[in-house]
């Protein structure tokens, strides 16, 4: 047997990064492989999917999907743990949930509509194979439209949205070394998947990172420094960048996610929502929905009475309870 976990996945990929950043917390001992033509058909019979990443853990078991394979880790390393427990916990995946669902549309934009960033991650991805690299960059436009970013508005308006988080970022990161306090959370790790894997990493965006010092030096290291001490800010009153993203969802991805819900429940392939102002059209998704059903499980299934009273008018005062109360 194994003693070390193993991550297939790629050094531009969203979630893979994600993962990498949670290991590193975690203190966990592991190493990072791509999937190849070689090994892709084992790994994607034994996950049950194509995509990355995938963890291979010491039993031999391969298994894919980020926020499950977080809540698992933080019962092996529950000192180290990403989410934690009780209203605090609804908390860090309610704000996980934004960055994992809603920015992630945010990060094809900006790798798949700016053609020095759709050249540089294309030909990078296809380790310089050219052909290769244009089958790639075919895909991209396609993923922006699924997604909702087809329009200049909806781009623009995405770019004005990242901006506003790394500028909630780079003033938390001056209190505190964390989003959510003095210590890491699935929070951190998602956002440091964005900045590795596509804002600090393809050319366009990270002009735009660049103009963030504290940003920048976490995501090149100072993040993960750790030693597995600190506290998170509490429940009753959570960091500005916590309340930030709160704010954020009310207008953006709530009424996206309950209307990809109706959808799901209407067996419609797509549907249209308004955001920034816009009547957007996006393709009906299943994980969106199975992502928010997590949040809405925890809160019924892990909360003693008190505490899931107090969440439900937490939620009622944050504008968030249409999205996550039920």
């Amino acid at each position: 047997m194994t003693r070390a976990y193993t991550l297939y996945g790629g050094e531009l990929s969203y979630f893979t990064r994600k993962l990498e950043a949670a290991m590193i917390f975690y203190d966990a001992e592991f190493n990072i492989q791509s999937k190849t033509p070689d090994n892709a058909a084992e790994i994607e019979q034994r996950s049950g999917t194509h995509q990355v990443p995938v963890l291979l853990t010491p039993e031999n078991w391969m298994i894919a999907d980020t926020t499950p394979l977080l809540m698992m880790l933080d019962g092996r390393f529950p000192d180290r743990r990403m989410f934690p427990t009780g209203a605090l916990g609804v908390l860090t995946h309610i704000v996980e949930e934004y960055f994992d669902e809603w920015i992630a549309r945010t990060m094809v934009h900006y790798r798949w509509h700016y053609p020095q960033s759709a050249e540089f991650a294309s030909l990078r991805m296809a380790k310089g194979n050219t052909e290769a690299a244009a089958r790639v960059r075919a895909w991209g436009p396609r993923a922006c439209r699924a997604t909702g970013t087809d329009s200049k508005h909806q781009q623009q308006r995405a770019e004005a949205e990242y901006l506003r988080i790394l500028q909630a970022l780079e003033r938390q990161l001056g209190e505190t070394p964390y989003t959510l306090g003095s210590r890491p959370t699935a929070v951190d790790c998602i956002v440091l998947g964005g900045l590795r894997a596509h804002t600090h990493m393809d050319p366009d965006p990270k002009r735009v990172t660049s103009g963030f010092p504290r940003v920048v030096a976490w995501c090149e290291g100072a993040a993960d420094t750790w030693d597995g001490g600190g506290e998170l800010a509490p429940f009753e009153g959570p960091t500005s960048f916590a309340r930030f993203v709160l704010e954020e969802m009310v207008g953006t991805y709530q009424p996206y996610a309950l209307a990809n819900r109706e959808a799901r429940e209407a067996g419609s392939k797509a549907f249209h929502v308004e955001i920034y102002g816009e009547d957007v059209s996006y393709l009906t998704r299943p994980y969106p929905e199975f992502s928010r059903r997590m949040i809405v499980d925890r809160i019924g299934r892990t909360l003693p009475d008190d505490e899931r009273s107090t969440v439900a008018m937490w939620l009622e005062e944050t504008g968030l309870s249409a999205g996550f109360g039920s």
